[in-house]
């Protein structure tokens, strides 16, 4: 099968976005917590979670156009403070219902079994028993002209793995939390670890 630009173009608009999200391949599987001012939690799944440098430990998100209410955007826009949470095997069903749209005065903890924690001094919620927690400090937002999309980069201020995970070089075993990918939109799948190369020279 092929699929031109122009092609592409002319899909069904459900297709398209099933299609278009997942050729790219498998995407990390996140929720992020956030809370505003009037201390009102939200907690939503992403899957463009990237890594965009280590000195400063820096991760990025995209966000779709605001041009409707943004909960997560709004609460770090406003307090500057976020968490990055591992969505791993035990919690997919939960987690998946972090996307329905709910209005900012209701918090998407009590409408699922995610649990808030309150940890290290951090001001947004994290997600109770993930494997991986990150505090986030917002840095700033870059608006992506092309589709109307924000790219928003953090800076990580505490990282917290779970024993289990870290290996003795700092690598951490995703698979050993039984933590998932995202296959486009709505397919989770739970990896592990097959191989692990050594860092690659020329010529060696």
């Amino acid at each position: 099968m092929q699929f031109k630009d122009t092609d592409i173009a002319k899909l069904d608009h459900l297709y398209k976005i099933n299609l278009i999200n997942s050729c790219s391949g498998y995407k990390s599987a996140n929720l992020i917590g956030t809370k505003n001012t009037s201390e009102i939690s939200n907690v939503a799944v992403f899957s463009s979670i990237t890594h965009y440098g280590s000195a400063p430990p820096l991760l990025g998100f995209v966000l779709r156009p605001t041009t409707v209410p943004r909960n997560t955007y709004a609460n770090i826009k406003e307090t500057g403070s976020y968490t990055i949470n591992h969505i791993h095997e035990g919690i997919l069903e939960q987690a998946h219902h972090t996307s329905a749209k709910y209005p900012n005065t209701t918090s998407e903890f009590e409408m699922t079994t995610l649990e808030e924690e309150y940890k290290a001094g951090c001001f947004a919620p994290f997600v109770r028993g993930c494997p991986v927690q990150m505090e986030m400090q917002f840095v700033e937002a870059h608006h992506i002209k092309a589709n109307d999309t924000l790219l928003v980069l953090g800076k990580i201020k505490n990282l917290f793995v779970d024993d289990e995970l870290l290996s003795p070089d700092g690598f951490i075993d995703l698979s050993k939390g039984h933590i998932a990918a995202i296959n486009g939109l709505d397919g989770y799948t739970v990896p592990k670890v097959h191989l692990r190369q050594s860092y690659q020279r020329p010529n060696i």
